[in-house]
């Protein structure tokens, strides 16, 4: 027998895993040894690390977390009472349930691996760096959560909107201090374990790489350079920061509060409901209707009134900007096979109220004779012809976006303020939408839809496309100084 895979003769090397989910840029971690394991900063479904456990004949000892995250609900709770396990934060954590709160320093072993919390205080003042020493005593890696990422570090401006006092002037000076005096002096070879890649709204620059050496960080993440004074860095980390998205502070309340089992959401969420079921439970109880379907499929035929934040792009995040209430009642329309996935994707944010879907799905509504609704959508091509007569577009990409190059004459509306602008679309005369590439500008066109609007069409390919049709584009130029 492999000498390697025989436990009996504990020489079973440790294992550390990053499993990462890209739809909303996060990272959680397993590590094992020695028939023992543990979770750092689980989602919110917490099967998969169970069955992982189960297929390594290990048992999960500790839920490790970094700090309270704003971005995503963890699955600490659910994963700690089903395993057994004993949840970690680190010092100055103050949960409203069971949990070990660190001191700074602490070690606890896993298996033959130990795990040293090492209290970096900056992105939250909880905010800790776990340090993974392998069986040998040798030094891996550091699980750093929101602290350190590749590239960038976590932005220090989400805490004050659960606590008021802790300016984000006063967590960059503590993120300085913790990168300064506890993450640099450690050694060059130690791999980092971030909680998030590009595309998380936690920090402004990350890598699409998701771990990376200690030492090469040190080499090129602006904000370990070591000339950086505390005044330059908290001025470099907070320079560009835009508005977090608004769930942020309910989901770090669920953290820190607590919050029902998934078992629950779920059960709760899968309810299939004939057509007649669906529209009685829709006229009665008055809750949103999703779609969640792919934005080109809802355009050609939809339930009227339903919102769609479809399943194939940042669902999660916009889900997360659009719906403002985090209790919010939600019935269900998906394509066939994605109810449970769409159920998942909401809970991951904290949307726990979803309250049955359509069974059979919108065809079994378009077959029941139901009224129906569509939005006209026209190609790149089609735009280019429009344009000529100069019609009124409004563009509901990001303004950064809009900055950097826009459609000549465009009317910017960010989709994330839409709900605020509502009264700058004309009722009574043509306009057209568009966005990146036309997953923004049909949730747009969906919440337009519902409040009245029906003189509009959307662009199918939107910026992207007609970016290759010639049309006149409207770019940033940056300013130059005449010595």
């Amino acid at each position: 027998m492999n000498k390697t895979l025989d436990r009996s003769r504990n020489e079973q090397p440790m294992t550390i895993k990053q499993i990462y989910t890209g739809c909303i840029a996060h990272a959680a971690y397993y590590l094992e040894s020695n028939g023992e394991a543990a979770i750092f900063d689980p989602l919110r479904e917490v099967q998969p690390y169970i069955d992982r456990a189960t297929a390594d004949k290990a048992a999960i000892k500790y839920v490790f977390e970094t700090h309270f995250h704003a971005d995503f609900v963890s699955g600490h709770l659910d994963l700690a009472k089903k395993a057994g396990a004993t949840i970690v934060y680190g010092p100055t954590a103050k949960p409203g349930f069971a949990a070990h709160v660190a001191t700074d320093g602490e070690v606890f072993n896993v298996g033959k691996a130990k795990v040293k919390a090492i209290h970096t205080p900056g992105h939250t003042m909880e905010s800790t760096t776990y340090l993974v020493i392998d069986e040998a005593g040798k030094e891996h890696g550091i699980i750093t959560g929101d602290t350190l990422f590749i590239g960038d570090v976590g932005r220090p401006d989400l805490a004050q909107h659960v606590i008021a006092d802790l300016t984000e002037e006063k967590l960059a000076g503590h993120l300085y201090d913790s990168l300064r005096n506890k993450i640099m002096p450690m050694s060059d070879d130690l791999i980092v374990y971030p909680n998030h890649g590009a595309g998380s709204a936690c920090g402004k620059m990350m890598s699409k790489e998701t771990t990376d050496t200690l030492g090469h960080q040190k080499q090129v993440n602006y904000a370990l350079d070591p000339k950086l004074t505390k005044e330059a860095f908290i001025k470099a980390v907070l320079t560009g920061l835009t508005p977090p998205p608004g769930y942020f502070p309910k989901n770090v309340l669920m953290n820190i509060q607590g919050y029902e089992s998934m078992d629950t959401v779920m059960e709760r969420g899968k309810r299939a409901l004939d057509v007649a079921a669906f529209e009685l439970v829709a006229n009665e109880e008055r809750p949103m209707v999703l779609d969640t379907r792919p934005a080109a499929v809802f355009a050609q035929g939809f339930i009227p009134n339903s919102i769609n934040i479809g399943l194939d792009s940042n669902f999660a995040m916009w889900v997360g900007e659009m719906i403002t209430d985090i209790k919010q009642a939600i019935l269900l329309v998906t394509e066939p096979g994605k109810e449970e996935e769409s159920i998942i994707r909401l809970s991951r944010v904290g949307y726990d109220h979803s309250i049955g879907y359509l069974a059979g799905g919108f065809e079994a509504w378009k077959k029941a004779g139901k009224e129906v609704d569509a939005v006209a959508r026209i190609t790149a091509e089609e735009f280019a012809k429009h344009h000529a007569g100069k019609p009124l577009v409004f563009d509901v990409r990001k303004k950064s976006e809009y900055d950097s190059e826009h459609v000549e004459g465009a009317v910017n509306v960010p989709l994330n303020r839409i709900n605020d602008h509502l009264a700058e679309f004309p009722k009574d005369k043509p306009f057209i939408l568009h966005c990146a590439g036309g997953y923004r500008s049909m949730i747009a066109a969906s919440i337009l839809k519902a409040r009245g609007w029906d003189n509009f069409v959307d662009v199918e390919t939107g910026f992207n496309g007609i970016k290759k049709t010639g049309v006149k584009v409207t770019e940033y130029v940056c300013p130059t100084t005449l010595l």
